[in-house]
């Protein structure tokens, strides 16, 4: 199923060119099941061949994943949890995703929806819980449009650096997730570690 779905992507992307990066970066963040690691690599990969260019692609990727993000915002602010339930089971997304995304919310706050770019799952739902909790738009925006942009850079230059052999990034696409995972859970224990720290110290 993912394989396929893969496949699909990049025949609409070898069709459509900037068109395509927009639509599928927007279509996956406004929670739709499309992978931005197939979209972003191919895309760099056609940068490699002089179709596209890199620049402007990662520019592209990065505008259509707010634009989407934006639109899963106004859903769960202007509906709410029973509009965000009805489109879950509209397009039988998995609920569990989207309480892994009210959870990481919940527990680390309105930053995470920057943080949130770089992790599996709930890179493409946290903007649900943020347009549920009613987060301040400016700043979802700027935290959304930097956050996509570091993740647009990452995966448009490798598949670039690696030209017709990005299609070996898709055997990494599940490590590079977790080891994102590993890094900052060890940040946020780090940061606790270096809090309480400072409140003996005070003490």
């Amino acid at each position: 199923m993912v394989e396929s779905l893969i496949n699909a992507v990049i025949f609409v992307l070898d069709k459509l060119g900037y068109v395509g990066i927009f639509a599928g970066m927007a279509l996956e963040s406004a929670c739709i099941p499309i992978p931005s690691e197939a979209i972003l690599p191919f895309g760099g990969y056609l940068s490699f061949t002089g179709r596209l260019n890199l620049i402007a692609m990662i520019l592209i990727g990065t505008i259509g994943g707010t634009a989407g993000s934006i639109g899963a915002y106004y859903l769960g602010k202007l509906g709410g949890r029973p509009l965000v339930e009805k489109y879950a089971d509209k397009l039988r997304i998995s609920k569990s995703k989207i309480e892994k995304s009210d959870e990481y919310f919940n527990k680390y706050g309105e930053k995470i929806v920057f943080f949130s770019r770089l992790l599996p799952i709930i890179r493409t739902f946290i903007s649900l819980p943020a347009g549920i909790s009613k987060m301040e738009f400016k700043k979802f925006t700027i935290y959304t449009f930097l956050g996509s942009l570091i993740w647009s850079i990452l995966l448009g230059y490798v598949g670039y650096k690696m030209g017709e052999n990005w299609i070996m990034i898709r055997s990494w696409f599940h490590m590079a997730d977790i080891a994102v995972v590993v890094c900052i859970i060890g940040f946020i224990i780090y940061k606790l570690v270096a809090k309480r720290k400072n409140i003996n110290v005070e003490n």
